[in-house]
């Protein structure tokens, strides 16, 4: 029975060290960095897919960003469906078709949610290439040209932007979360360049193939995981550009921060139904990438539980394992005071970390309920 306790909890350790860390390092310091790739946009006519609910603060600045792109403006058509907005959201946007014509707004008149919209959207528009973005999310000149270059190459159908964190005062978790998502994208850059491929675009802005396009089921939240692992189900190459740079707005309340991660969870476990058999040979990139920066990250609330319960059965022989329940036992209850740890940044560190597998928790558990529908409230700008 011992013995069985302690492979459980050297699994579950493992299990959290590989995906934290081993693997990270592995990618990051094995990429094949020489890889060339083939580069010209060819004139490609882009549909810009964008699902909007009361972003007064942002969208003006959004249209703009995108019409300062070095992309020519007549192979750009921007497509925005509004979810039943009820801020000033539909009449700025209002204002800018008055200027310009490729700008449509597609008013939705009851609350649809973001992957319903972008169907839509996608199924209406008939561009080449899809660039599917948030609104939050503001591009640089070059961002849409850096996306749309690779797809001279046939064998490629999807390319993730390089999204940089942003923000104002650094408040909070803002600095945690913008270290963790940096490391994010140094992993699936690496990614792309090992293996062409990459485990889960970022939603707030990537290109694919009008024909790559896999319409997301009802209900779903991470439709953009969706889309990217149905593409690499079917043998398409998704590759992540480091210079189609663009910059998002980071919460600086650690509750908006979670009930996001709890959005996020519930479609991972959707997603992980869906495309569980991609696991399998694990030994191949597509599998072991799976395996080790996702999967692995999805059960480590599980690995945590397990861990904590390994120690308080060997606490029963140990004096050791009795101080690391207890040790395991107040990091449970410290994401309770994360708003008054922001003085003492290894310990706001741990709550965080935490506190995400606490709404990782909850996500399994709607999504175990059920999911009746995928509407939501966009996090609070900071704007």
């Amino acid at each position: 029975m011992t013995n069985i306790i302690y492979i459980l909890l050297f699994v579950s350790v493992y299990g959290i060290l590989h995906s934290y860390l081993v693997y990270p390092l592995q990618m990051i310091l094995l990429s094949n960095k020489k890889r060339k790739v083939q580069e010209s946009n060819n004139g490609f006519k882009v549909g810009i897919l964008i699902a909007a609910y009361n972003e007064e603060k942002v969208i003006g600045e959004k249209l703009e960003s995108i019409l300062k792109s070095d992309y020519p403006l007549d192979k750009i058509s921007i497509y925005i469906g509004s979810d039943a907005s009820t801020d000033k959201t539909n009449s700025i946007i209002e204002a800018f078709t008055k200027n310009y014509n490729n700008i449509h707004l597609i008013n939705f008149k009851g609350r649809t949610g973001k992957a319903a919209i972008i169907n839509k959207l996608a199924e209406g528009s008939t561009e080449e290439i899809f660039i599917l973005t948030d609104a939050n999310v503001l591009f640089e000149k070059g961002t849409i040209s850096n996306l749309v270059k690779h797809f001279s190459n046939p064998q490629v159908h999807q390319v993730c932007a390089n999204i940089i964190k942003v923000s104002d005062k650094n408040l909070s978790i803002q600095p945690l979360e913008k270290s963790y998502l940096n490391i994010e994208n140094k992993i699936k850059y690496s990614e792309s360049l090992n293996w062409e491929l990459v485990i889960g675009a970022e939603g707030g802005c990537y290109a694919i193939r009008k024909q790559s396009y896999n319409p997301v089921p009802p209900n779903y939240f991470m439709d953009d995981f969706y889309v990217t692992m149905s593409v690499l189900r079917n043998k398409g190459k998704v590759l992540f550009e480091k210079e189609a740079i663009c910059y998002e707005d980071l919460p600086s309340q650690s509750s908006e921060e979670h009930k996001r991660k709890i959005r996020i969870s519930i479609g991972n476990y959707q997603n992980l139904s869906v495309y569980k058999n991609l696991l399998w040979p694990f030994w191949k990139p597509l599998g072991y990438a799976f395996l080790s920066h996702k999967v692995l990250r999805w059960f480590t609330p599980f690995f945590l539980i397990i861990i904590f319960c390994c120690s308080l059965l060997l606490a029963l022989n140990s004096k050791l394992f009795l101080i690391a329940a207890v040790i395991q036992l107040v990091l449970f209850i410290l994401p309770t005071f994360i708003n008054y740890l922001n003085a003492i940044k290894p310990l706001l560190f741990v709550a965080h970390f935490y506190n995400m597998n606490f709404a990782l928790l909850k996500g399994f558990i709607v999504y175990k309920k059920g999911v009746k529908s995928s509407v939501w409230e966009p996090t609070k700008r900071n704007a």
